[in-house]
């Protein structure tokens, strides 16, 4: 599909330019944000979708920063504000624009899983609980240096289904939306990290299985699961390819896959879409 972009200039003392790319303005969608201008900037800070924007910058004209928009985001126009400061000592440049965002349907997918799965015993209850406030707190925390860098590149070789945004029926019963995108691999496929990170989390999960999380830094996290077996431990810093584990079928799953979800400041967002609007980024080395 392929990227749409925007320009907006604004006629102040200077000019302070806006871009934005993306696949598409929808549910479960990366945007990749670019403010520039013809003096130097200090500093820019924004806000998209009701969140802070954390830029970082590429080069002396350029600063860059990834808003997502969740998978539950509802359709309409969503205003995008930046501010940025100039070096010279001027007053600080303003500008806004609005993303449109459109309505995008999810098919449903019926699948037949483990009963425990879908109606877990009473004693697991205290352990999904821990689990998913484990997860909001990880989620929740934001590092302030972007660790990773460049595009971001397949875990496994093996190709996506598109489950992203799925919506789930679990032995004829209704469940969330799938939030990740699944590709096909064999048991025991090394997965490999997709960009420069911290291992937060490498831990089995009741519903997903052994799972690995990354910090990318900047709000942005690297969710793996179903993994048979872990090759990392938390605290480490891994680099672009380094193997996290081999694909298994651990958790609530109908057969061996990898499981991949991106979280960007929250938003739930499909990791396909993520390494689209960072294709330009190839050239920025990612060790």
């Amino acid at each position: 599909m392929p990227l749409s972009s925007s320009l907006l200039l604004l006629a102040l003392s200077l000019q302070l330019s806006l871009e934005h790319q993306a696949r598409s303005l929808q549910p479960g969608e990366v945007v990749l944000l670019r403010v520039s201008a013809p003096a130097a900037l200090s500093e820019v800070s924004g806000e998209a979708f009701g969140k802070p924007l954390l830029f970082f910058q590429a080069n002396p004209g350029e600063w860059l920063a990834l808003a997502g928009i969740d998978l539950a985001a509802k359709p309409a126009e969503h205003s995008v504000s930046i501010e940025a400061g100039i070096v010279s000592g001027s007053e600080p440049l303003r500008a806004a624009i609005d993303l449109d965002v459109q309505p995008k349907s999810f098919p449903t997918r019926r699948l037949k899983v483990d009963s425990k799965y879908v109606d877990p015993p009473a004693e697991t209850q205290q352990r999904i609980q821990e689990e998913s406030r484990i997860l909001r707190r990880i989620f929740r925390t934001v590092t302030a240096e972007r660790l990773w860098k460049g595009a971001f590149v397949r875990p496994v070789p093996g190709r996506a289904n598109s489950s992203f945004g799925k919506r789930s029926i679990l032995n004829g019963k209704a469940r969330s939306p799938h939030s990740g995108t699944d590709f096909q691999a064999a048991r025991g496929t090394p997965v490999q990290a997709p960009n420069r990170g911290r291992v937060v989390l490498a831990k089995d999960l009741y519903f997903s299985g052994n799972t690995v999380i990354l910090d990318h830094g900047l709000g942005l996290y690297s969710y793996f699961a179903h993994l048979s077996e872990f090759r990392v431990e938390e605290g480490l810093a891994v680099s672009i390819g380094d193997v996290l584990g081999l694909v298994g079928a651990t958790g609530r799953v109908t057969g061996p896959h990898l499981h991949w979800s991106v979280r960007l400041n929250g938003a739930r967002v499909d990791p396909l879409s993520l390494m689209a609007v960072l294709e330009d980024l190839a050239g920025e080395s990612s060790r």
